[in-house]
């Protein structure tokens, strides 16, 4: 395989969201650059980047692949990212090895949620963009409603700067060509063909809707340079060359935004689109410098082509187990913009890693992929240098040493082995011992880091159980196997409730989860709603006795303990006091009652729950000289701390989150009306940009399935992000069904 340098790589995200067709238009772009002999489909498990066995099963795409075209002296990277909302943070960590997105809108339903979801990270990492009119072959294009309609919409969300850079050629035939504004040529197509077009002259009934197009688009392009502005103004025009070169600047710039034609299952225009991207995406080389750590530096942070802005991390999982959404951070660590610049340090360590060979060697590790038969495959990002075939590199994240044996650039599961790769090139090597996504590798005394995307975290939580105990003792390790390829899979155990729990995306993505536990490990196991962490407290003071007297020949057992418990503040925990006097329980017996009394109360009395915020009080009791021991007053306090119980009006307690939902304004009725639902309470609700913050306080257990329901309240549009906050007693009826729960199995083990 050839040797690209930076100058002739061109790395591009395919974007947009679920069914805009965006593995097809992968696989017709494969097609077209004579990559595949057939043009692979999503239906069939054939398409080149819809490898994995659970997405071929579901027909979906969940994680990030990549694939490449050899086009004309140039070699396309396409990172072919996720559309379902619940896998938007692998379309966001897409961003890190692109220097361009491809954003796809279905042409039959127009902008939808998850394509305004990545338009806004890209938008962040300011990233270039190119807009990509998918699926016009369908008869439904523009809802009906044509060209127009299409155009408006975009205008609409992305304003003015999103132009055709192209018109789409209809006929009896259906969609068969495009229109190039920028040559004022046509290109004609053979729909179901391999993608390559035939130039000719542009229909006479489009002459003077093209002719007005590209007026549109010279002026559009015109707008952003005032050499170029006079020249329009002098000649009236911009010549073709010239052209190509300004509109090459202002899509770098993000300046404009380009719209492109095309369909991915007929094939048609998307030789067209190789050729756009040659000549008009970024090259790799093109990226400003990248924002790394210093040897000695402790903080990150990011360059945009605007200035530099501090990326902020995700909240970690509360002390509940309950595992938490978060809503977007900030831009991604590797500022997308123009020029070279030099290598400089900005401050407290932060350094400018120029992409350019004649840096020192460095490698960002975006994407972990677990094979069965090769092992661990780490996708990289080359920042710097020349990277070469059994060099051996310094991890800096981890502080070990790496042998890069076997470099190889990936066409979706299949590897083509190379030599070297140059600065701004993606690869990947197999079976590092110890490097994972988010790491940065590189030339021993030229240590840098660069800080990875801010991970999300889980949305959805659920119980896991081994089905035999084989399961059980192959779950741990197979599940972390899945956790380095999956950055959002969580395993862990809830230290309260003793659950281990599986976190993920979503029900789908849990449920693909579990799947692949069976397909891969052969590990089968059980899902279910985690156990709330409830807790059981008092309402009032009560006074009992607790007498254990036993005999059975010899020394027996004698304990005798009077105590009293009233209720502490919410959050106290717990308290013993100590008001025995004259000698009634020997001072060598009251830790045995304090102890009796904490054991029991830690098992619960009305439903298993640990018993809190109480003071327990030994006031009074008796002891025998001979009989008397350890024991008998730790059963003692047990006995007389459920006897208290009884009198002291128990109740339970249950965790409130505090919960902030994010979501377009127009969702925000329904919203609270749904958290009113949830006995939940909304606090307040305030502006985030054009987004819409409830905050509300929620009892845990009415949010456990919330995800699902603010997917579809929100049309994958809203985030969620929570923590626990306090606890605060149970509702009459809600506590009975709890209790009730809780004793039926013990009821069912007695008969």
């Amino acid at each position: 395989m050839k040797v690209y340098r930076g100058s002739e790589i061109r790395n591009v995200a395919v974007m947009g969201h679920a069914h805009s067709g965006k593995t097809t238009l992968v696989a017709a772009l494969l097609h077209a650059a004579k990559m595949t002999l057939t043009q692979g489909r999503v239906a069939d498990g054939t398409a080149v980047t819809a490898y994995d066995e659970e997405e071929v099963a579901r027909g979906t795409t969940m994680q990030n692949a990549v694939a490449f075209a050899e086009w004309q002296g140039v070699k396309i990277n396409l990172v072919d990212t996720p559309g379902f909302h619940m896998f938007a943070h692998e379309a966001r960590a897409a961003m890190l090895p692109v220097e361009a997105a491809l954003v796809l809108v279905n042409a039959q339903s127009g902008v939808e949620a998850v394509t305004e979801r990545v338009w806004k990270y890209a938008e962040e990492a300011n990233l270039p963009r190119i807009v990509v009119l998918n699926q016009m072959d369908s008869p439904r294009a523009g809802g009906g409603q044509g060209l127009s309609a299409l155009m408006e919409d975009l205008h609409e969300r992305w304003g003015r700067t999103c132009v055709p850079v192209q018109l789409p050629i209809t006929g009896p035939e259906g969609f068969h060509g495009v229109v190039d504004l920028v040559t004022m040529q046509a290109f004609y197509y053979q729909p179901g063909g391999d993608g390559r077009g035939r130039i000719g002259e542009v229909p006479a009934g489009m002459l003077a809707a093209a002719r007005a197009a590209h007026e549109a688009l010279v002026e559009l392009v015109a707008e952003g340079k005032d050499e170029l502005m006079e020249e329009y103004f002098a000649v009236g025009t911009i010549p073709e060359q010239h052209l190509i070169t300004a509109l090459h600047e202002a899509i770098r710039e993000d300046r404009i935004f380009p719209v492109l034609f095309a369909s991915g299952l007929a094939n048609v225009a998307t030789d067209h689109l190789l050729d756009f991207l040659k000549v008009y995406a970024p090259a790799a080389d093109e990226r400003a410098p990248m924002a790394v750590m210093g040897a000695e530096s402790g903080v990150m942070e990011s360059v945009a082509a605007n200035g530099v802005h501090a990326a902020t991390g995700a909240d970690e999982a509360n002390g509940s187990g309950l595992a938490i959404h978060v809503g977007n951070g900030s831009g991604n660590g590797l500022g997308n913009a123009a020029g070279h610049g030099h290598a400089g340090s900005l401050d407290s360590g932060i350094m400018l890693r120029p992409v350019a060979d004649s840096e020192p060697v460095a490698l960002f590790v975006f994407k972990t992929m677990s094979d069965p038969f090769t092992g661990r495959i780490s996708f990289f990002k080359v920042i710097s240098g020349v990277v070469k075939t059994d060099t051996v590199v310094e991890n800096y994240t981890r502080k070990g040493q790496e042998r890069l044996s076997h470099l190889s650039v990936m066409q979706g599961r299949k590897a083509v082995e190379v030599m070297e790769l140059h600065a701004g090139d993606v690869g990947a090597v197999a079976k590092l011992r110890d490097t994972f996504t988010g790491d940065t590798l590189g030339q021993k005394g030229a240590e840098i880091r660069v800080e990875p995307e801010a991970r999300p975290e889980p949305s959805m939580t659920y119980a896991i159980e081994p089905k035999t105990r084989a399961d059980e003792d192959k779950l741990a390790g197979a599940l972390h196997k899945l956790m380095e390829e999956d950055q959002l899979v969580r395993f862990f155990r809830d230290a309260e409730t003793h659950e281990f729990l599986v976190a993920g995306a979503g029900q789908q993505h849990i449920e693909a989860i579990v799947s692949r536990l069976k397909r891969r490990y052969h590990t089968e196991v059980t899902l279910k709603a985690p156990k709330v962490p409830y807790r059981e407290t008092i309402r009032g003071k009560a006074e009992a006795q607790g007498r254990h007297k036993k005999q059975s020949g010899g020394h027996g057992q004698f304990g005798d303990c009077k105590i009293r418990i009233e209720p502490l503040p919410r959050g106290s925990g717990f308290e013993f006091g100590n008001e025995i006097f004259g000698g009634s329980i020997p001072r060598q017996y009251v830790p045995a009652v304090e102890k009796g009394i904490l054991e029991t109360a830690l098992r619960g009395f009305l439903a298993g729950y640990p018993v809190v915020d109480f003071k327990a009080t030994v006031f009074d009791g008796s002891y025998h000289d001979v009989d008397s021991n350890e024991l008998s007053f730790k059963v003692a306090g047990r006995m007389a701390f459920r006897k208290a119980m009884e009198q002291a009006r128990p109740c339970l307690l249950e965790p409130v989150m505090k919960v902030e939902v994010e979501a377009p304004e127009e969702f925000a009725g329904a919203l609270m009306g749904d958290l009113n639902g949830r006995r939940g309470r909304v606090q307040g609700m305030h502006a985030r940009g054009r987004s819409a913050v409830i905050d509300a306080e929620v009892p845990m257990a009415e949010m456990l399935t919330y995800g699902l329901t603010l997917t579809s309240l929100t049309q994958g549009r809203g985030s969620f992000h929570m923590e626990v906050k306090h606890y605060d007693i149970v509702p009459p009826a809600v506590a009975e069904k709890i209790v009730a729960s809780a004793r039926k199995p013990v009821a069912e083990e007695d008969e």
